[in-house]
């Protein structure tokens, strides 16, 4: 059944604009968790623009769902997930000057470092996943570095599905959702977990939501942008009530 993780970076992003204690991170987590998220996730930037270490140690301790770490393939974000040991690390390409994460991880540029990254965060029993563009390249290089789950960056679906003025039947947009589709089933037949996420929101979610085998979606600032107006539990109970009805063949 496909699951929900929710991620709060930005509860953090608008605490750091008064850099004062709230709101707070662990309490978005508690919300989105009663609002029916099956996971939460966090980015851990090396500039600690949002969220921060003491952050991730409150989530690692009081999240009862699991806990996805997003980071950058670095020797000190790795020591950092080895000794928190989330349920899940997810490495991440990251730019100080990004306003976000602008596209997938380069796997086949440097194999030998994510394989011994991976290989040390598998070692402290954690799962690791990898953001990748769907291209046949770097899912098989996730498969060769040990990557037992992959996200399919849906950033370049959203933004076509966007100019096309929101037509789900486009050309460049059907166009996304079939690259997208064939990248699972190569990752699938590598025997990693498919799962997904980048820019989605509540009208282009259930087109992803509904392909086959996708485990998880990823969801962050649509999901805290909604919750702005009518909390981040409702917010959240939308999203997934989307993401459920397509996946079972409504809407």
């Amino acid at each position: 059944m496909i699951e929900l993780g929710v991620n709060i970076d930005h509860v953090a992003t608008l605490r750091q604009a008064r850099r004062t204690w709230e709101p707070d991170p662990v309490w978005a987590a508690v919300e989105a968790q009663l609002g029916g998220a099956d996971g939460i996730t966090v980015h851990l930037r090396e500039d600690r623009r949002h969220i921060n270490d003491d952050d991730v140690r409150k989530l690692r301790d009081l999240t009862q769902v699991k806990l996805n770490l997003e980071m950058a393939a670095t020797p000190e974000m790795v020591a950092i997930a080895a000794g928190l040991k989330p349920e899940m690390a997810m490495f991440v390409p990251e730019g100080r000057q990004e306003v976000t994460t602008e596209g997938g991880l380069d796997i086949v540029a440097d194999e030998a470092g994510l394989r011994d990254a991976v290989g040390r965060l598998a070692d402290a029993g954690i799962v690791v996943s990898v953001f990748i563009d769907a291209d046949p390249a770097q899912i098989e290089a996730a498969a060769r570095i040990g990557a037992r789950v992959c996200e399919v960056h849906t950033g370049p679906y959203a933004h076509a599905f966007h100019a096309a003025g929101r037509d789900p039947e486009a050309p460049a947009v059907l166009a996304e959702i079939e690259r997208i589709r064939r990248g699972g089933a190569l990752i699938r037949a590598a025997g990693m977990r498919f799962n997904a996420g980048h820019a989605l929101n509540y009208y282009n979610v259930q087109a992803i939501a509904r392909l086959p085998e996708v485990r998880e979606l990823h969801i962050g600032h649509a999901i805290v942008s909604r919750a702005v107006f009518t909390g981040l539990r409702g917010a959240v109970s939308e999203m997934k009530r989307l993401m459920r009805e397509a996946a079972h063949g409504v809407g």
